[in-house]
Parts: C-alpha cells; sequence; structure tokens
C-alpha cells in the first residue's frame, strides 16, 4: 500500500521557506517505506494549487533538479516577505498497483477538476463504480474514481465533508484519502480502515498527518516538532474524516456516516490547479513551419520565420523521364530479373516495389536486411507484395539474438548518461542493410540497385545535428556527407564513448561496422523518390487498394511502422527536445505546400501520441524494462525548459 503525508502550519515557521522545503523532503523521504515507484507534493500557495509528480523513489526525486525548481517557484513568492497564509501541503509515495508510473498522469496526486487528492489503498471495481456513476476517468489509476466520485457528489452535498462521506460509501477497497479542494479553505482526511495519523503542535501551530504512528513520529522528531506544546499522536478511527481549517487550524473530526453539516465556508474564488510540468506547448515555434526553438542550431528571424525555413530550397527532382533512361538499359526482355530493390516492409519501399514492377514495367527482387527489429507488419506486408507481384525474394539475416543484445548494452549505457546525439546507436545495427545490398549485387550479378528512399520530407537532420553537426545537402545519401561532418561524427562518438565507458561494450565492432557501411563504403545505389514525386495519399491509397497492405492499430502513420525502434526513440525525442522526427515530417509537408501550418501542428500532436504497444514488444524483443527505462527519460532535464 501507498503512503500519504501531509503539513498544515499556522505558526511562525509558515513564512520559511527552508522549514518548507525541509518539511516537505523529510515527509516524502520517511513516507516512501511504503512505496518506492513513484513520489508527488501538491502545494497550495496565493490562489493556486501546485502539483509535482514524478516515478522513482522519494529520496532520489527529492534531490532532482526538476523537484528542487517545482520547489523554487512555489515558494519564491514567500521569500519575498512575510506572508499571512497557512503552509499546506500533502504528499504521495506510491506502490504501483494500477497504471504505469511511468506515465505521469497515473501518478499521485491525483488532479480532478475541483480537486486535488492522495489516496492509500485499492479501489476494487474502480472502472465499473466509474460506469456506475458516469465517470469519466483520465488516467488507469484507481485511485481518480474517489475523488470524480467526490466532485460529482459536491454538486448535490452542501458540504465537503457530506460528499466524502457520500463517496466513501460507494467505494468498495481500502480508502485513505488527503485532499485539497480548489473552492474549500480546507485540508480534509478520510479513512475507511484507519491508517491515518496526526498530530498537532498547539505552540507551532502546525499539524502533521502520515499514514503510520511510528513514520510520523519519525518525520517529528526529525522537524523538531511534536515537543513540549505537541498533543500525543491521534489516531484517525477506520470509518471517519477530518476537516483541518486553513484558516485557523482547528481541525473537526466526524464520523464518515454522519458528517458535519457547518464547516469552512467555499472559497469566493476557486483556487487554480496547476501540475503539469514545463510544456512543451510554451516553447516557441516557427511561424511557417512548426519546428520548436530546441530544434539543434535554429534561429528565427524578426517575423519569427526559423533558420531551416530561410534557407529552405527545394530540390528538383530528376523526373520520370531521367528515371525511364536509366532503367531502359537494364530492362530485360526475357522476363528475367534485372533490378534489386532493397525491401523494409514500409510504405516508401513497399510502393517503391509496386512502382518498378507496375509502371515501369521492371523485373525487379526484392531484398530485405532483418537485422530483428523489422516488424510483424512489415514481414507480413513484405509477403503480401512478393506474392501479388510475384517477385523474387533475397533474405540476408544477422544473428539476431546477438544484434537484439547490442541493442539492449547500448539502450542500458545510454540511460546512465542520457544524451540524445547517442540515440542512432540503437539503430546501427540496421545499417549493414547497404553493405549487404552491394553484396547481392556482387551475386545476383544485376549492378542497377533501387533504395526507395531520398524523400526530402523524410529528413531527420536533427539526429545529426544533436552531435553538432550540421547536415549538408546530400539528398539523404548518407555516403556523400562531407569529410569534415564524417570526422564531426566519428569525433563527437568517440567523446562519448570516453564520457560514458559503459558504451565500450560487445556492440562496438558491429557499430563500427555500421560506421563503416553507412559513412565510408561507396554508395551508387539509385534512389527512387530523387526521380519522382512523393505522395503520401497516393502511397497509401494504393498500396492499401491494391495489395491489403496493413498498418499499425497504435499509429496514426504508416510512417516507421515497419521499424521496430521508431516508437522508442521518438518518444525519447519528443520527450526530452520536444519534438520528433513527426514534427520534422509535418514541417517539411508545409514547405512542400503539402499542408497548412494548422492542420501540421494538428497531425503532430497525434502522431507523437506514445504508442505504447510498440515500445513494450520493442522492450520486449530486446530485453529491457521498459518502465525503468521512461522513468530515466521521464526525469532526464528537459531542453524546453530552457526555451
Amino acid at each position: 500500500m501507498c503512503g500519504i503525508f501531509g503539513i498544515v502550519c499556522h505558526g511562525e515557521a509558515r513564512g520559511d521557506p527552508a522549514f518548507a522545503r525541509r518539511a516537505a523532503e523529510v515527509l516524502m523521504t520517511v513516507s516512501e517505506v511504503r512505496g518506492k515507484e513513484a513520489t508527488g507534493l501538491a502545494l497550495r500557495t496565493g490562489r493556486e494549487i501546485r502539483v509535482f509528480k514524478s516515478a522513482g523513489r522519494a529520496s532520489t526525486v527529492a534531490k532532482g533538479q526538476p523537484f528542487r525548481r517545482f520547489l523554487e517557484s512555489a515558494f519564491g513568492a514567500r521569500a519575498n516577505g512575510p506572508t499571512t497564509e497557512p503552509l499546506v501541503f500533502i504528499g504521495h509515495s506510491r506502490l504501483v498497483t494500477n497504471g504505469y508510473r511511468s506515465f505521469d498522469d497515473n501518478n499521485q496526486p491525483v488532479v480532478t477538476e475541483r480537486a486535488v487528492g492522495v489516496h492509500n489503498g485499492i479501489v476494487v471495481e474502480h472502472e465499473a463504480l466509474a460506469r456506475r456513476h458516469g465517470l469519466s476517468l483520465a488516467t488507469d489509476v484507481d485511485s481518480e474514481v474517489i475523488f470524480r466520485l467526490i466532485d460529482a457528489r459536491l454538486e448535490r452535498e452542501r458540504t465537503l465533508p457530506r460528499a466524502i462521506g457520500a463517496a466513501f460509501s460507494e467505494i468498495s477497497g481500502v480508502a485513505n484519502i488527503a485532499m485539497l479542494s480548489s473552492d474549500h479553505e480546507t485540508l480534509d482526511l478520510a479513512t475507511n480502515n484507519g491508517s491515518i495519523y496526526l498530530q498537532e503542535d498547539k505552540a507551532k501551530r502546525t499539524l502533521v498527518f502520515a499514514s503510520e504512528s511510528h513514520l510520523l513520529r519519525r518525520a517529528l522528531d526529525l522537524l523538531g516538532l511534536g515537543g513540549a506544546g505537541g498533543e500525543a499522536i491521534r489516531h484517525v478511527a477506520a470509518g471517519h474524516g477530518a476537516s483541518v481549517s486553513l484558516t485557523d487550524g482547528v481541525v473537526t473530526h466526524y464520523p464518515l456516516g454522519s458528517p458535519p453539516a457547518n464547516t469552512e465556508p467555499r472559497s469566493p474564488k476557486p483556487l487554480t490547479i496547476v501540475w503539469r510540468r514545463p510544456s512543451r506547448e510554451a516553447m516557441r515555434r516557427c511561424t511557417r513551419c512548426i519546428l520548436p526553438g530546441t530544434f539543434p542550431g535554429i534561429t528565427f528571424d524578426a517575423s519569427g520565420v526559423c533558420s531551416v525555413c530561410a534557407s529552405h530550397d527545394p530540390r528538383q527532382l530528376h523526373g520520370r523521364e531521367a528515371l525511364e533512361r536509366l532503367v531502359a538499359p537494364h530492362r530485360s526482355k526475357d522476363g528475367s530479373a534485372d533490378c534489386i530493390v532493397a525491401f523494409s516492409g514500409g510504405r516508401d519501399s513497399s510502393y517503391g516495389l509496386h512502382y518498378l514492377k507496375r509502371e515501369l514495367g521492371m523485373n525487379p527482387i526484392a531484398y530485405t536486411f532483418d537485422w530483428g527489429m523489422v516488424t510483424d507488419i512489415a514481414r507480413r506486408n513484405i509477403s503480401r507484395l512478393c506474392e501479388t507481384l510475384k517477385v523474387e525474394h533475397l533474405l540476408r539475416s544477422p544473428d539476431i539474438p546477438a544484434k537484439r543484445r547490442y541493442i539492449r548494452k547500448n539502450i542500458e549505457a545510454w540511460l546512465h548518461r542520457p544524451e540524445l546525439g547517442m540515440i542512432p546507436l540503437f539503430m546501427a545495427g540496421d545499417k549493414q542493410f547497404y553493405h549487404y545490398g552491394r553484396r547481392v549485387r556482387q551475386e545476383t550479378g544485376i549492378p542497377l540497385v533501387f533504395f526507395c528512399a531520398g524523400n526530402p520530407l523524410e529528413r531527420t537532420e536533427f539526429k545529426s545535428g544533436f552531435c553538432g553537426v550540421r547536415e549538408a545537402q546530400h539528398g539523404q545519401v548518407l555516403w556523400k556527407y562531407s569529410i569534415g561532418n564524417k570526422l564531426r561524427l566519428a569525433t563527437y562518438y568517440l567523446a562519448q564513448y570516453i564520457k560514458n565507458p559503459r558504451y565500450l561494450n560487445a556492440s562496438l565492432a558491429d557499430t563500427l561496422f555500421a560506421f563503416y557501411s553507412t559513412y565510408v563504403e561507396r554508395d551508387d545505389f539509385a534512389y527512387l523518390y530523387h526521380y519522382i514525386p512523393w505522395d503520401e495519399q497516393l502511397i497509401d491509397r494504393t498500396l492499401v487498394d491494391e495489395y491489403g497492405w496493413e498498418s499499425a492499430a497504435s499509429s496514426s502513420s504508416s510512417w516507421r511502422i515497419g521499424d521496430g525502434t521508431a516508437a522508442f526513440y521518438n518518444y525519447i525525442y519528443h520527450s526530452i527536445a520536444g519534438f520528433s522526427e513527426h514534427d520534422t515530417f509535418r514541417s517539411n509537408q508545409v514547405r512542400a505546400g503539402l499542408l497548412d501550418r494548422g492542420e501540421a501542428l494538428r497531425q503532430a500532436e497525434i502522431d507523437n501520441r506514445p504508442r505504447w504497444d510498440a515500445m513494450q514488444e520493442y522492450a520486449a524483443l530486446v530485453g529491457f524494462n521498459l518502465e525503468e527505462a521512461l522513468v530515466v527519460i521521464n526525469n532526464a532535464p528537459k531542453l524546453y525548459d530552457r526555451t
């Protein structure tokens, strides 16, 4: 079971930020024995209730910069001079029972429209209870239904204790709560099994509560409370509540079955509840496209137009005639294979295979490098197209268990020291796609090899940008990076390996091979989308209508569904930098005149929704704990804190 705790201080210490910080850290740390998976705090200051919550054990979170910044912001006004307001906060140490702790909505305090609350216990069949009362739950955590019920009951009951009592009459399972209402001048406690203890220090005009008497006693000792002026620790008995006035500190105890008729009146002006971390919504974005200020190397002019838009030079396609001239000398007259198509099972290569076979009349052989991260959806789509088009399929596959082990080791190294420029290392094992493409050409004797890439809308130069490299105009042919850029990349990676020796693992040889295959070994493939326009609607319609092409239920877009790593690394970019590949893709569509800015923002918001199922599958294949990884990612410093 979880731990709940809190304080109401009307004495001199109420205006002392140092005491407030100490009280928060002591109560959080003392209570973590009841749950080390997440923690949170709701602090009333001025006309606001500010909320912080985070995955991780309280003693670690309390020392972290995000929590310290939260306290500095919350107590900033108090530091400017004396205050007559009481110091009030409630907190929670979580033992997870329902809902991922890595998704902060599921952590506590629970936030509703009218209340902020913490809960210890388990509400049995909470979803059925919510349905019975027509309540909409925004999280997976069972605790939410308690505070939703109280909100709903406040519409009918005259007082908050009556609303709490009515809600508790509906609950099945253990419930111990503390809550702050946005429109009541009270801190309210309630329990149906007696796991709340409180102590009043009359001399220092302070009340402290916790889930266990010995935890409360330890906290009081550390805070120097509960001495000569303190009453004995009091047990809030099962089936009882306690309402603490924030006006004068008076405590009213009552049975939940017969709450008092008269309690603290409602506030004339409801408080504002603020709990979100620094918001991506506040990021500065280009007024033409949607790239944010966290994009590597970006600048904005006086009109707010970004440097990427200002330097945008639409690439001219070679065109269909040039493509015809390229393939004509190779086109077979007897139906034998005349070209090779690199086929990942994604939408670009699927349409490319269709185009070369059906539109150009070529007789391709499909080639796939399956390194263990080609998704099952992609494999099924490969099967669909090869069967329908009657295309031979060549498969090259390395030691997949070893490849997945390399990914795991590099993810573990990255989690030890998160650095956005090192994320491509998770995909290094895929880069031998180029090398084996050259090998297949030699083995078959077919010189013409198509890679269905080069689509300018899918440029993701920010990945090398986080390495301090500004990508040249190389048409997404990575071999054409300038010598200077290749050296900068190598230097960056070397520096990161020195700073984080965990990268010096069994994957090193594979990673060096990937770098060689991508940036050193000569690339003279034909890139289909250097010749023909890339039309998303046409591509999707053709694949679905003609081949029954399958998309991912968890994705709003057909892009990257063949890549098992994409959901995870895009979550990292979006969480830490505030944008992902989807933002760059939509921005490129805006520059190409295919999308207006408003629609791009809307689509990117949908695209960036976490694909939990895909991430779970990825973690299971690679062999790492997704929850532990998400805790690190979500607690990592955010670039949009600084923009």
